[in-house]
């Protein structure tokens, strides 16, 4: 195992595939003689030239629909955006043509194709540069939607994903991009629709993805000093979910907790309690809980970021509540 930054585990992933399959590209803004918005292309332009690794203009929706194209006639592109707030300028293509192809021509005409970059907030960006669209995402058929938490998981969920048949969202971070971790040498895959347990436990599980991933860990840490042990469930794959793990985790600890980046309108956790409900009512001894983002636009003062994420102390609170150790 070498440990490695989440951008390296990201490119090694590219690299890997794009040595492997000569029909793979890599397109976006600043992707080639800038090295990526967050050098996450750093040294690829040398190795593959300008007819893999490919500079765009700041038109989305042009350049993912010469992606759909490409994939439709082939090829395997993997379109980055520098932020996914920006990609809805190219959801028309997103929605309407990639996701739909495969149905709507009988089967004939595949799309595989990664759209990937970061999502959600990262500090003071603003309203119009700070949301989450795993949600957004989920609720198109024809799509599978990944978001990852770790390097270790980046690389591999990246590489299937690029070997995947059907269109991928691939959700960051921003602020994940530095993050170390552990990753191997060898060649590894992780499949697609299997959540990990991060954590185990046996009084109430969490479920979170993404970065979010570090406060429910950390929620975890803090409960288990006053004896109350978190199972925490890594989703990584938002479509398709794997609901087996998730009910296996809540049969086994009656209580559920969800923690995410989201608004809470029909957000991912909305689905989530609806399913546990649904198939693991009689084995609940408390409502489902969630904590999700605010239900406002982010704001750019400081002290508004803070109150509109999800934090560990809320986390506790909320686990507590579940527990019914709350006054």
């Amino acid at each position: 195992m070498a440990e490695i930054a989440f951008r390296q585990a990201l490119r090694e992933a590219l690299q890997e595939e794009m040595r492997r399959d000569e029909r793979v590209f890599l397109m976006g803004e600043e992707v080639a003689l800038y090295n990526g918005a967050y050098k996450v292309s750093q040294g690829m332009l040398d190795e593959f030239g300008p007819k893999r690794i490919i500079d765009t203009p700041i038109a989305e929706l042009g350049f993912t629909a010469i992606a759909v194209g490409a994939a439709a006639n082939g090829l395997r592109p993997v379109v980055e955006f520098m932020t996914w707030n920006f990609a809805v300028l190219a959801l028309d293509q997103i929605l309407n043509h990639s996701a739909k192809m495969l149905s709507m021509s009988g089967g004939h005409f595949g799309n595989p194709i990664v759209f990937r970059g970061p999502n959600a907030s990262a500090g003071q960006l603003g309203a119009q540069h700070s949301q989450a669209f795993e949600s957004w995402f989920a609720n198109i058929p024809g799509i599978k939607v990944i978001s990852v938490s770790n390097p270790y998981d980046a690389k591999g969920l990246l590489k299937s994903a690029i070997r995947d048949d059907d269109p991928v969202v691939f959700m960051e971070s921003e602020v994940m991009y530095g993050d170390l971790g552990e990753v191997p040498t060898e060649e590894y895959l992780i499949p697609i629709g299997k959540a990990r347990i991060a954590r185990e436990g046996t009084d109430v599980t969490i479920i979170s993805y993404n970065k979010m991933m570090k406060v429910a860990l950390g929620a975890a840490e803090e409960l288990a000093k006053e004896g109350i042990s978190a199972e925490v469930i890594d989703l990584r794959t938002i479509r398709p979910l794997d609901h087996e793990t998730i009910l296996n985790s809540v049969k086994k600890t009656n209580r559920c907790v969800i923690v995410e980046e989201q608004w809470p309108f029909a957000s991912i956790s909305s689905e989530i309690a609806y399913r546990v409900q649904k198939d693991a009512f009689d084995y609940l001894d408390a409502p489902v809980l969630r904590i999700c983002s605010a239900d406002t636009n982010m704001h750019y003062a400081p002290n508004l970021v803070a109150s509109y994420l999800p934090d560990v102390g809320r986390t506790v609170n909320l686990v507590k509540e579940a527990m019914y150790l709350k006054k």
